[in-house]
């Protein structure tokens, strides 16, 4: 299992969560197979998000979908301020 960990600030929660709902980059044709959303406590123009997958290659190809399209495009990142960071982990267990 590997999960692509994308951490970044944003300019409004409910902005954000709108963009990510409509889903640009197509998480579930990309092998998403489940993920989560978290605010830092006392950070609430925050967001970290987890995306699992399966294979290494389909978290390597979504980032990069996020980074060349996604991220770039003010109408599918509306809330993003800033450069996310990413990095993408593998289960140790």
């Amino acid at each position: 299992m590997f999960t692509l960990q994308i951490e970044h600030r944003i300019t409004d929660f409910s902005t954000w969560t709108a963009a990510f709902d409509r889903d640009p980059v197509g998480r579930s044709a990309s092998g998403v197979l489940a993920h989560r959303i978290g605010r830092p406590v006392g950070e609430p123009q925050y967001v970290v998000v987890e995306l699992d997958f399966a294979d290494l290659a389909q978290a390597e190809q979504l980032l990069s979908n996020l980074q060349t399209q996604v991220w770039r495009s003010p109408a599918d990142a509306p809330a993003l301020a800033g450069a996310p960071k990413s990095r993408i982990l593998e289960a140790a267990s």
